[in-house]
């Protein structure tokens, strides 16, 4: 299977996490919500799949480039 890793496009805070390992997603799907500049960012999946990891928690401080999941399609 290949994977899709999806980094963190923007500098802030997660204010939510809104999947967890072993869930299906489809394209599209809300994966997190960041803050960054008091504007809430979703960031959403690229693929549909399933998530095989998630790499960041409420309340984390992330920055450019850091993994937020991998997801198996």
């Amino acid at each position: 299977m290949a994977q899709e890793r999806i980094e963190v496009p923007l500098t802030g805070k997660v204010i939510s996490v809104s999947v967890k390992a072993g869930d299906s997603v489809k394209e599209g799907d809300t994966l997190c919500i960041l803050e960054s500049m008091k504007m809430e960012n979703p960031v959403m999946t690229p693929v549909s799949g399933t998530v095989t990891e998630i790499a960041v928690t409420e309340g984390q401080v992330v920055k450019t480039g850091d993994l937020i999941a991998t997801i198996e399609y």
